[in-house]
């Protein structure tokens, strides 16, 4: 199948791996250019002497990307596709390889009986789910509920000390109470708005659809979706996202690019007004590192079929191509 000729080629030479270690080394991962037909662990983590110059390239490259921002002309979007790079979609998506690859060890480490190797394998498998929980409460606002209640708390405390200084005719005190109130009431209905969006979101596309972005025109593949925007307010910023119709309240969605039309390009965080789906079924090639990690193949739509674990990730049900009677005629 091809899942389990994909981890197996996602092996991590050596043995257990640190992640600590690791996720500094994910950091570097910035360029398809590290990745061929060999071991995709060995190109994502090698540090030879005969990568180093590359590894300065492309460090360099990036440094002038992360500057990259649309340049707006009455309104007008500049073809620039790396405006929309995500680095943070990138490791995510490195983070859950990581996991699939310990998963695969501590199965094979089962299978030939070395169960001391097991659960070493195991022990570091749980260190990486826990954080990549950590990361994904933080960046999605899981945790939103017990931050908004905690504000909540705060606020009927300060009130409680506004009415002390009311009544003290401590006016001045009153004054920095009320303020400090009012900022709690935003912030908390700020978090609430976020862990509320989480929970209802509502996606106009789907896991292994394929799209088009319809400013830059690449052909892009869905991998993962948020129902807001999960980037930094300087990303934004270069991103133009507030200039957008519906801004940074709408879905965005980790997409891999099509290495044919944008080599430099691996994945692309693209707010849903940005995205197209075709009219008519594509069927055509789509060339991409990681779409035999994540997917086990294409639909008869030509959609790809997003693996069971990517499913959970997302909680998302397997896409059932409709039934035509006309394909068997």
């Amino acid at each position: 199948m091809v899942q389990s000729q994909s981890l197996s080629t996602l092996t991590i030479c050596g043995s257990v791996q640190d992640y600590s270690s690791w996720r500094n080394r994910v950091k570097f991962v910035k360029s398809p250019g590290l990745i061929g037909d060999r071991c995709v662990s060995c190109q994502f983590f090698s540090r030879s002497s005969s990568l180093r110059g590359h590894w300065k390239s492309v460090k360099q490259r990036n440094m002038v990307r992360v500057e990259a921002r649309w340049p707006f002309h009455g309104g007008d979007q500049g073809l620039d596709p790396n405006s929309e790079r995500s680095e943070s979609a990138n490791e995510d998506i490195l983070i859950f390889f990581f996991q699939l690859d310990l998963a695969t060890r501590v199965q094979c480490a089962l299978n030939m009986e070395q169960y001391d190797i097991a659960q070493q394998l195991r022990e570091k498998l749980t260190e990486v789910e826990e954080e990549a929980i950590r990361l994904q409460e933080l960046k999605r606002g899981s945790s939103s509920k017990s931050e908004a209640q905690d504000k909540g708390i705060s606020i009927i405390r300060l009130r409680a000390d506004l009415q002390k200084a009311i009544d003290g005719e401590d006016y001045g005190l009153a004054a920095k109470l009320r303020d400090e109130i009012s900022k709690l009431e935003a912030e908390s209905l700020a978090v609430s708005a976020k862990a509320l969006a989480f929970e209802n979101a509502e996606y106009a596309f789907r896991l292994g659809q394929k799209l088009k972005h319809k400013a830059f025109g690449y052909r892009a593949v869905v991998c993962g979706m948020d129902p807001v925007c999960c980037e930094s307010s300087s990303w934004m910023e270069a991103a133009g996202v507030e200039k957008l119709p519906r801004g940074s309240n709408q879905p965005f969605y980790q997409v891999l690019v099509d290495v044919r039309t944008h080599p430099d390009l691996l994945v692309a965080y693209v707010p849903e007004d940005n995205l197209l789906a075709p009219e008519k079924p594509d069927k055509e090639r789509f060339d991409h590192p990681y779409i035999s990690f994540l997917f086990y193949g294409a639909d008869t739509a030509g959609d790809f079929i997003p693996i069971q674990q990517l499913r959970e990730k997302y909680n998302k049900p397997r896409h059932e191509v409709p039934f035509d009677s006309k394909d068997e005629d």
